[in-house]
Formats: structure tokens, sequence, C-alpha cells
């Protein structure tokens, strides 16, 4: 009787390789199955940040996930992608699955671990999330003593975002993008455009860091603002 393989959710950090734990780049290294998530009709930014690390050997399972609002298409790619993973691991084989940033914040591999721990032994590894990587990239400490660090998706509405905005000591919020010019004019309204600092791409060659008020509009995806409302709270 085959032993069924253990599925391995991978953080591979935000995207400069140099990033990826040791843990997760020698599972990489001895992989026979790799599975990742790519933009439907595009190129995959997990295996970018990972690409010198798989074995030319290694059978990959790709996931094409439209970005669309609407939840249905991204849960069937997913229900695709955990079928074919779950084949890999009927047959023994063990598959890492690769994940920018960690796989449990905001990470793709959570849509998968809902689907296959309930059947097969699973393994997180995590990784540099984009949070901390921006702070570090800004040099802007993200928490002290005891402080809160309030993380909001941009897409939320105005009222919820206000009110979230008002309660926070240290404030992040991601998934910019297009709604870069709303969330500007709230934090302009709270008086907070000077303490808010605009970073893309952090890590990359291309990485971007302004000050809010400067920021393109619209940001690109892999975007974030950071805002502290206190001076030097830790020292």
């Amino acid at each position: 009787m085959t032993v069924p393989g253990t599925l391995y959710g991978v953080g591979l950090g935000p995207g400069d390789p140099d990033l990826i734990t040791r843990r997760a780049a020698r599972l990489i290294e001895g992989a026979r199955v790799v599975a990742y998530p790519a933009l439907a009709g595009g190129d995959s930014f997990a295996r970018a940040i990972a690409a010198n690390m798989i074995p030319a050997t290694a059978r990959e399972i790709v996931m094409e996930v439209p970005m669309t609002p609407a939840r249905a298409p991204a849960q069937a790619a997913y229900d695709a992608g955990a079928a074919r993973i779950a084949e890999a691991l009927d047959a023994g084989d063990d598959v890492v699955v690769l994940c920018e940033g960690d796989p449990f914040f905001y990470g793709s591999f959570m849509y998968l671990h809902a689907r296959l721990a309930p059947l097969f032994a699973v393994e997180v590894v995590p990784g540099v999330t984009s949070v901390t990587a921006c702070a570090a990239r800004a040099g802007l400490p993200l928490a002290a003593r005891n402080e809160t660090l309030t993380v909001l998706p941009g897409p939320l509405p105005d009222a919820e975002l206000r009110a979230r905005i008002r309660e926070a000591d240290t404030l992040v919020l991601m998934k910019v993008g297009r709604h870069l010019s709303r969330l500007r004019a709230l934090l302009d309204a709270e008086g907070l455009l000077d303490r808010a600092v605009y970073v893309e791409r952090a890590t990359l060659p291309v990485e971007r860091r302004l000050p809010l008020a400067e920021a393109p509009d619209p940001a690109p995806y892999f975007s974030m603002i950071l805002v502290t409302k206190g001076a030097d709270p830790w020292l």
C-alpha cells in the first residue's frame, strides 16, 4: 500500500530570494512535485522568486487563478488545483506549494489547506511577510510596548476604514492598487497624510518608497501604506 505524501505550504517572503528561509529552500531543492498559483494566462510571482531552487526534474502543477472580484472563478481554480495535488499525494509524492509572503497571511495556500488538510499530512513553513518587509525597508518600527498594530485591506468600505484608522496606533493598509486615491483621501481627512509612507514591490530591484502624498495612482497590486501616529514611541 502506498503511503500518501506530505503537503508543504512554503512561504517565500516578499520577493527577494535571499529572504527565503533555509527550511523552505531545502524543501524546494529536494522537491519532486511543486505547485504554485499563477495569473490566468500570465506568470507566477511565486515561481519567479524560487526559480533558481526548483529542480529541473520536478513536476510542476500550475494553478491559473483569475483576478476577478467574483469569488467563484478563483474557487474553481483552487478546486482543480487541489484535485491535481491530491493525485500526487495519493501516489506517494510530497508536494511543495510555493506561496509568496507567508502562507497564512493573506496567502493563497490557505485555500488549498482548507481542501486538503482533512485528508493529508500538512506542514506550513512560515515566510517573511510583506508587512515586516515594507516596515524594514521604510525604517519604520511597527509596534512597541502595549501599542496595537492594525492591518486593513484597502477594499473595505470607507466607514469601516475610518473607524479602524482612528483606533490604531500603527496602521498597515494592504491591497492598495486602484484604491490608492480613496485611501489617501481618508488619511488626509484624518490628518495622517504626513505620517504615511508608501512602499511598492518591497525588496525587489524595482522597489519604490515614497511619502504617500507622492505615490502613483493607481498603485500596483504589490503595494502598501504604513502609518505611524506616535513620535518615536520606541524610545
